[in-house]
């Protein structure tokens, strides 16, 4: 007859298993262990101990040598198990990653779970669990566009100097007009969110017309010099530099930072410029406003304000739009630039590298 391994407690994880043995709030099996332990700790064989506790002798066998290997941490959890032996092979997994990313489906634009289920013969779930794992996601679309302009590198890395290295005794500012801001009307009340239903409003809407906001946000401190305007010519543009140098002190110097538009660059404003020469303009590569500061405000303005509003009027829009400026200034918090300008070459150069690989359509 087989003589298990003889069990020697110190006082310590007596103390413990004795603790354990008795409790009434822990799982059964931790309380069972612990039994096991103590049984053997006296001397007592498997089958003994199986017999006492009306466990198997494997049960037994299994946590005596548990102990003996990783003491009471052994017992609280049990050991890994492989699994179920995968039914998919690497190379099946592998195709099916391949065909995602690198074709499309007869009848569509892109896979959904249920057409490439159909095309490997998988189930959807096995197909979104490998989607899943990978981070793939052909449902969702999203823009980009590389900038040509041939200033590219010396623009961003002005910019991005403004922003991470600004100029002492200056002010920094992102200034943009946000243009064609629709004051929308729905043509029905909506219905209030209530338990188990969000808010809900009509598809249709009725147009009362349009403002522009011209926004310059201090980078500094996350301040807003704004204004409304029925139009965006380069008038509209001058009467707000004249706002921004009455806003701003006088002994400071301002680098505004803007995008390409004709307004921005028209004879009168270089004029205006040159008549005041504590303004210095820096320009962002085309297509490339993403680097001006203010499109981040902007994103944020609709979000809050703008998309899901209701407004009667234009200036019922006006009135809102100025109110979340007021409410905006009262605590600002300023946008953290944290990108270098190298580290968005090297994403650039990845970019057109990718570009480059594909085949021209």
């Amino acid at each position: 007859m087989r003589i298990a391994l003889p069990v020697q407690l110190s006082e310590e994880d007596r103390s413990q298993l004795q603790a354990l043995a008795r409790a009434r709030s822990l799982p059964a099996r931790a309380v069972e262990r612990a039994q096991i332990v103590l049984l053997a700790a006296m001397g007592k064989q498997d089958l003994e101990i199986a017999e006492e506790l009306s466990v198997t002798p494997r049960t037994a066998a299994r946590w005596r040598a548990r102990y003996l290997k990783a003491g009471i941490d052994g017992l609280k959890k049990d050991a890994p198990r492989p699994g179920r032996t995968p039914i998919f092979t690497p190379e099946k997994i592998r195709m099916v990653v391949e065909k995602t990313t690198q074709e499309k489906p007869p009848d569509a634009t892109h896979w959904s779970t249920r057409s490439m289920a159909h095309a490997v013969s998988m189930s959807e779930a096995t197909v979104r669990r490998i989607w899943h794992k990978h981070g793939l996601k052909p449902h969702v679309v999203k823009t980009f566009k590389l900038s040509n302009d041939p200033q590219f590198i010396e623009r961003l890395e002005d910019i991005v100097g403004l922003y991470l290295n600004p100029p002492e005794h200056a002010l920094v500012l992102s200034i943009d007009e946000k243009s064609q801001i629709q004051a929308l009307d729905r043509t029905q009340p909506g219905l209030p969110m209530k338990k188990g239903r969000g808010e809900t409003r009509t598809h249709d809407y009725k147009r009362h017309g349009t403002t522009t906001l011209f926004a310059a946000l201090n980078v500094a401190d996350g301040k807003i010099i704004g204004t409304c305007m029925d139009r965006h010519r380069h008038q509209e543009w001058l009467k707000f530099l004249r706002r921004i140098d009455e806003q701003t002190l006088a002994d400071k110097q301002l680098h505004l930072i803007a995008d390409n538009y004709a307004t921005h660059k028209h004879p009168r404003v270089q004029s205006w410029l040159k008549r005041h020469p504590r303004f210095h303009m820096h320009f962002t590569p085309t297509s490339a406003s993403w680097l001006n500061m203010v499109e981040r405000f902007f994103r944020d303005l609709t979000d809050k304000c703008i998309r899901r509003g209701v407004f009667h009027s234009v200036k019922e829009l006006v009135t809102t739009i100025m109110l979340s400026l007021a409410q905006h200034n009262k605590e600002p918090k300023p946008f953290i630039w944290t990108a270098k300008a190298s580290d968005i070459l090297e994403k650039v150069k990845r970019g057109r590298a990718a570009l480059n690989k594909r085949p021209s359509v």
